[in-house]
């Protein structure tokens, strides 16, 4: 139970973190996606990009794990 929900709250995690991504789009403008400083916004981008590769591997191993624990 407790490993669906955290499935549950990665892939929840994952979504927001690649709505976040989208250009022109999405929830980036929510969240200050106008632009004003060049290096800052980049480095905010680096970072979601990283937690976007973070979120969607642990995702695959509790999905991959979660198989082989219902068997």
């Amino acid at each position: 139970m407790l490993l669906e929900l955290l499935q549950i709250a990665v892939a929840v995690l994952l979504i927001v973190s690649i709505l976040l991504q989208a250009p022109e789009g999405g929830l980036s403008p929510v969240f200050g996606g106008g632009g004003e400083m060049y290096r800052s916004k980049r480095n905010v981008e680096k970072l979601l990009i990283y937690a976007t590769i973070l979120l969607a591997t642990v995702l695959t191993a509790l999905s991959i794990l979660l198989l082989f624990l219902h068997k």
